[in-house]
């Protein structure tokens, strides 16, 4: 279903300069291949490979991303004196709320009813992407926080001469967050549910921290998974072959047609990132016979896993949970990952032992009567969103004396 930008306001792609300041020289561009991909992944680090150069630049070279789909590119680049790249931001202007998973339809909607415009709007993120990771990109250089401060308010420049409502980051890391709100941005708070790396050797290592019943439930679902016949394959990016390629991407779409979804990855953008990044990919396939029934699609950092898509053809016992969560875990605790984030939402995942986890981001709203409104609004939702995190944190499937909360997770293991 295409989206019909209206009234799009001016955001240039002004290539050498945008805006000069001081210290730094801003700049707009509306492809990343404007940007040079060794300079953008240096700022990107390597546990995001959702935020690398080729995984943007094959979305946009493959239809994903658009005016058709209401994620126009506007990525920003901040450039010192010496005209070196400092740090950037993956920056879209939006005309819809789709795919982003920080759900502000409600906001929308307050600006509909006043006579308001909401869209377009700013958002700084991977399109389709609820994981978390830095959106602003700094890199390791010791001067990184003052890069960073330079890059919000740039960014907070360009949203005002746009004339846009607002401008979000979303999924922000932790160390961002004080830096944004330092800058005046609204903090608002969400939950995922992640797993942390405790050092564990086996996934019966991991299982023995389970009270003995939600220790029985898993080890029934994986042992039903065999009894049907089904194989799991786990393949890395690089070694999926066309076919293969070919028939997750049915997978995947069949799984938006389910849901009345839009499936915005094309056949060519995952066969783009196979080659370029594939071994930042792992594809997880379940074999029925000579058959290909399932799969599931998982991006990989150098410390994390990230779960992205699942689809499948025919309907087994517990294939879901095998192919979607233990075989990431396993995979982990084989590869020494600290954590996995198996997507957004989902309380089922929380007795297969995925902890309640704060997530962050945070918003620049131009209209100041809305934005008080949205300021009052954020505080009253992080009060129920603490008081689920409490809740759902007493489901957890461990032992008293082996529970691991997000807060209590070991350094590099919590959100990031």
């Amino acid at each position: 279903m295409p989206w019909a930008p209206i009234g799009r306001p001016h955001v240039p792609d002004t290539g050498p300069a945008f805006r000069s300041m001081s210290m730094y020289r801003l700049t707009t561009h509306s492809a990343i291949a404007d940007i040079p991909a060794d300079q953008w992944n240096r700022l990107v680090g390597d546990d995001s490979p959702f935020l690398r150069h080729e995984f943007l630049d094959a979305m946009e070279r493959h239809g994903c991303v658009g005016e058709s789909l209401g994620w126009l590119p506007r990525h920003l680049a901040l450039h010192d004196t010496k005209g070196h790249l400092v740090a950037a931001a993956p920056c879209y202007l939006k005309f819809n709320s789709y795919g982003e998973f920080v759900f502000d339809w409600s906001w929308a909607d307050a600006y509909r009813r006043k006579g308001l415009r909401y869209y377009p709007k700013l958002v700084i993120a991977s399109p389709y992407t609820p994981a978390t990771g830095p959106r602003l990109l700094t890199g390791d250089s010791p001067a990184r926080r003052d890069h960073a401060r330079a890059l919000i308010q740039g960014a907070i420049r360009v949203a005002e001469e746009a004339g846009v409502s607002s401008l979000h980051w979303l999924f922000t890391a932790d160390d961002e967050q004080a830096l944004l709100e330092d800058q005046g941005l609204i903090k608002r708070v969400g939950c995922q549910f992640h797993w942390n790396n405790r050092g564990y050797n086996t996934f019966e290592d991991y299982l023995g921290t389970f009270t003995a019943e939600k220790r029985k439930k898993v080890k029934r679902e994986r042992r039903r998974v065999v009894e049907s016949g089904v194989r799991i394959r786990r393949i890395p990016g690089n070694a999926v072959t066309e076919a293969e390629w070919a028939t997750f991407h049915r997978l995947y779409c069949d799984t938006f047609d389910k849901r009345g979804g839009i499936p915005t990855f094309s056949l060519p953008f995952f066969q783009a990132i196979g080659e370029t990044m594939g071994e930042n990919l792992l594809l997880v396939l379940a074999d029925y016979g000579n058959d290909i029934v399932a799969a599931a699609f998982d991006l990989v950092g150098a410390r994390s896993l990230y779960g992205r898509h699942w689809g499948c053809f025919q309907d087994f016992h517990s294939l879901h949970f095998e192919a979607c969560y233990y075989q990431g875990l396993d995979y982990c605790i084989e590869q020494g990952l600290t954590r996995f984030e198996p997507g957004a939402q989902g309380e089922h995942k929380v007795s297969r032992g995925f902890l309640p986890t704060p997530t962050w981001s945070a918003h620049w709203i131009a209209d100041s009567a809305f934005r008080d409104a949205i300021a009052r609004f954020v505080t009253l939702e992080a009060e129920g969103m603490d008081d689920y995190i409490a809740e759902m944190q007493t489901h957890s499937p461990h032992r008293r004396d082996n529970s691991l909360s997000a807060a209590s997770a070991p350094a590099g293991q919590g959100s990031s």
